[in-house]
């Protein structure tokens, strides 16, 4: 895939962003794996609700996948009381930013994706369905994902949906003119196509706070598309385990997902 940059330079960090470069071995298509080469880097979004950042779903997340030989970016995205577009503008400018390269990393632009928790996979999931902000400089091609890690995603708006994320992210108003509207642009399994980035995902089967349904949307959606989609349904486990290293199933997430991410030619 070629990835043509904004025409508008995004030179400064946007709102809130560690840089973690890579540590492991830089292998994987078109990497040779010496110091300089260019490796494949990925935006990670912590969960929260749009109304905090979950600290163990952030640079824990981007130490791992460095170990893998990917640069990453934690992305402190804006949240409550600021509402929609601003998550997304943030996460939007923030792809731009590492694609453009003014980090001073080596990264391939063709291969820049993302990974989020909870909300943070919701607002993944929008800026691979390529929502708009109402922003010509970040609604460009530039913004969108080669590919996505969701963990436990909100995802839609509509159905079986977390009211948490909606009330921080819209506001807690009472139904209006245009809300329902607003809630199925944001709905991202209503936006999927054939250009949609593949995407794995992985949800706990009685996760309490964010149904399962929603991955399993996501999911059916993508496969409807003829998008390559990975999905692990472990049975049991909490809501928001990050790394999950201790946990019983659900902990063998971050194997499965590595062995995806080498299938895709992202890492050796």
């Amino acid at each position: 895939m070629t990835i043509h940059p904004a025409s508008t330079p995004i030179r400064t960090p946007p709102f809130g962003v560690t840089v973690v470069p890579a540590t492991g071995p830089i292998g994987g298509f078109g990497a040779a794996g010496g110091n300089g080469d260019p490796a494949p880097a990925i935006l990670v979004l912590p969960g929260g609700g749009y109304g905090h950042q979950a600290d163990h779903e952030a640079e824990p997340v981007a130490e791992w996948l460095a170990s893998l030989g990917i640069h990453a970016f934690v992305l402190r995205y804006r949240v409550a009381p600021n509402r929609h577009p601003a998550p997304l503008e943030d996460a939007k400018a923030a792809m731009l930013w590492i694609r453009q390269g003014s980090h001073g990393l080596a990264v391939d632009t063709s291969r820049v994706g993302v990974l989020g928790f909870s909300a943070g996979g919701h607002l993944a999931a929008t800026l691979s369905t390529a929502v708009a902000t109402g922003d010509a400089v970040l609604d460009v091609p530039a913004a969108v994902p080669a590919l996505s890690i969701l963990c436990y995603p909100v995802i839609s708006f509509l159905d079986s949906s977390h009211q948490g994320s909606i009330d921080n992210l819209l506001g807690p108003e009472p139904a209006s003119p245009g809300r329902d509207e607003l809630k199925m642009g944001l709905s991202a399994e209503r936006h999927v196509h054939a250009g949609t980035p593949p995407a794995f995902l992985w949800h706990t089967a009685d996760d309490s706070a964010v149904p399962a349904s929603n991955s399993l949307g996501y999911a059916a959606a993508l496969a409807t598309a003829g998008v390559p989609v990975e999905l692990h349904m472990f049975p049991h486990g909490r809501h928001g385990l990050g790394l999950a290293a201790s946990e019983e199933g659900a902990g063998q997430w971050t194997g499965l997902c590595a062995e995806w991410l080498r299938r895709m030619e992202w890492t050796g």
